[in-house]
């Protein structure tokens, strides 16, 4: 396949997940479907043990661009909102870890990176998308999902995140 075949094929891809119609395991305004995932640097973390914060749990993958890009992102709110009570939380679902180590290292990501190697997790969020984001509030309950990334979301996610802290 050559490089115009396989930019066409691209386009043709997302243009289908464009508008296939969203379906989401999990919803808005109900409790965040908890999970148990090991972390790259070893111990196991559980959703259901951050009650009391605000938690950010970002979907990506080594081979997508957009979560590659929206990395520094993720750094600088982790930095920002860690004192004021948030948790970045971001679950890897490559196949090998390694590719999960080479871009914490590559990117310096200073909250924890779990790995979801057999894509459990994110299946049972289903959000149809990568990268993805879901916000969770203090009580456990998702109250916004971020579907892609795109220039400037961050901003998004920082205003989500300041209001969450508030409540």
């Amino acid at each position: 396949m050559n490089a115009s075949s396989s930019r066409r094929a691209a386009c043709v891809a997302a243009a289908l997940l464009a508008f296939a119609p969203v379906h989401a395991a999990v919803q808005t305004d109900t409790a965040a479907p908890d999970f148990t995932l090991r972390t790259l640097d070893g111990p196991a973390l559980r959703l259901a043990e951050q009650r009391g914060r605000v938690v950010l749990v970002n979907f990506w993958a080594s081979w997508c661009g957009p979560c590659r890009q929206e990395m520094p992102q993720l750094n600088r709110l982790h930095d920002k909102y860690r004192a004021a009570g948030l948790v970045l939380l971001g679950i890897n679902i490559d196949d090998d870890p390694r590719q999960a180590a080479a871009l914490k290292e590559r990117y310096e990501l200073r909250f924890p990176v779990l790995l979801d190697t057999d894509k459990a997790v994110v299946k049972r969020y289903d959000l149809g998308a990568m990268p993805a984001t879901v916000l969770i509030d203090r009580d456990g309950r998702v109250r916004r999902l971020h579907r892609g990334y795109r220039d400037g979301l961050e901003l998004t996610y920082d205003q989500q995140i300041r209001e969450l802290i508030k409540e």
